[in-house]
């Protein structure tokens, strides 16, 4: 399968830098998968899986927010928070998960719910992955 060069960062430094066959992110419209020669595209990311196929090997993670960005055959995915399946810590993603939940239930006003709300798509999120 042709190749083309992915690049994943996160505030926290370089998640994947190298040949990819193919990146399937979750955006804000949905699933997109790309694949080399894909048009410019620019997309928001929301939270949801990723998968990074490279050498023939596919390699999901849990993503939230940032964006992806498709510019002369260079990829490049900024996101707030990229972790592989095999580098989540399950124990951590669960005690993130409780202590989201028990904000949500104590929020005093709409704006930290919200937040705690998010919080927990993340934790879920991050769970559902490491499980797979």
């Amino acid at each position: 399968m042709r190749t083309f060069h992915l690049e994943i960062v996160t505030p926290d430094g370089p998640a994947f830098d190298g040949e990819a066959e193919s990146l399937l992110v979750h955006t804000t419209e949905g699933d997109v998968e790309i694949l080399r020669g894909h048009m410019d595209y620019i997309a928001a990311v929301d939270v949801g899986r990723a998968r990074v196929l490279a050498d023939g090997q596919p390699r999901l993670a849990s993503c939230a927010g940032g964006f992806l960005s498709v510019s002369g055959g260079e990829v490049r995915l900024i996101a707030v928070t990229f972790e592989f399946a095999e580098d989540i810590d399950a124990k951590r993603a669960m005690a993130a998960k409780e202590r989201a939940e028990r904000a949500i239930a104590n929020a005093k006003d709409r704006q930290s719910k919200k937040i705690a709300e998010a919080k927990l798509l993340r934790a879920l999120n991050r769970l559902r992955i490491a499980k797979k």
